[in-house]
């Protein structure tokens, strides 16, 4: 009885499977601020699930192979912290003694999707997440990459405008400060993306404007990931994507506007997430289980 815990931007979700891998119960609460308070989250989410044998953390930010934290866009306050051994460590004093792995929450996702989601029995794609900021994973020749140091998939923070928006990572034109949830709102002028679509499809012109900038901007860089990598498959994941083809398709068409050479070659299929917000946790109760076998 895996447990899994995504650390959203807003949100911490854990879900607990069964050994066929189907979601058993699920919980949810506020994401904190601080190392201290995100500790007391993580224990009390894992301490309300029922005799778990294991547990993983999708973590949104640096994250190495030790479970070290290096920096957090989005959890400022979580930085330079060994939290898979202080989160174990915590778990043992209360007499839980399983397994603990904390991951990139992005990696945690792809991994999920790929395994048992919109990415099954493909060996080459790409996972983009489009939420508070963007994340990404990787699966390359049927092996998930994490990289040299397990930071692979930090996507959102690639430069896509020279001394653009500013970004909460210290820096300036991330991608995500373009083509986020949250860039959306704030282009639109509203409190969420998904009323500055809501705006679009009543014809407020802001936010037309905004929602057609975004998916130039979401095609972008996805037009970056496909001419380094070349993918069979592009994987979108965030709330944003229950817009099904309203969001796909002009992002669709958009890639194929400002692609390297797309008209002599294959243009990778863009296709939704499957396991919406439970994707990162899922992904996540399944990686102690892929360290343990050493399975990328």
């Amino acid at each position: 009885m895996r447990v899994g815990i995504d650390i959203g931007g807003t949100k911490c979700l854990g879900v607990m499977l069964d050994p066929e891998g189907e979601v058993v119960a699920e919980a949810r609460v506020p994401t904190p601020s601080t190392t201290l308070t995100l500790l007391d989250v993580l224990v009390d989410l894992t301490t309300r699930f029922d005799q778990p044998s294991s547990l993983g953390v999708g973590f949104p930010g640096l994250m190495n192979s030790n479970g070290e934290v290096g920096a957090s866009a989005h959890l400022g306050e979580v930085q330079s912290e060994p939290l898979r051994a202080r989160l174990a460590a915590r778990l043992h004093d209360l007499d839980f003694d399983f397994p603990v792995v904390i991951d990139n929450d992005a990696t945690a996702a792809t991994l999920a999707e790929w395994k048992v989601g919109a990415g099954r029995g493909v060996d080459d794609l790409v996972m983009v997440t489009l939420g508070t900021g963007i994340g990404g994973g990787f699966v390359f020749g049927g092996r998930l990459y994490r990289g040299a140091r397990g930071y692979a998939g930090e996507i959102g923070h690639a430069v896509i405008v020279l001394d653009g928006r500013p970004c909460p990572c210290g820096r300036r034109g991330c991608w995500e400060r373009y083509a986020s949830g949250t860039a959306l709102a704030e282009a639109a002028g509203t409190a969420t993306g998904e009323d500055a679509v809501v705006a679009a499809r009543a014809g407020d012109p802001a936010a037309m404007r905004a929602f057609a900038d975004f998916t130039r901007a979401v095609a972008i860089g996805l037009a970056n990931l496909v001419n380094i990598v070349d993918p069979a498959v592009i994987v979108l994941g965030g709330g944003l994507i229950e817009l099904g083809d309203e969001l796909l398709e002009p992002v669709r068409a958009d890639l194929a506007a400002v692609l390297y050479g797309a008209e002599h070659r294959a243009i990778p299929r863009i296709v939704p997430a499957e396991l919406g917000e439970r994707a990162g946790a899922i992904g996540a109760a399944m990686l102690p289980e892929r360290q343990s076998t050493g399975s990328r």
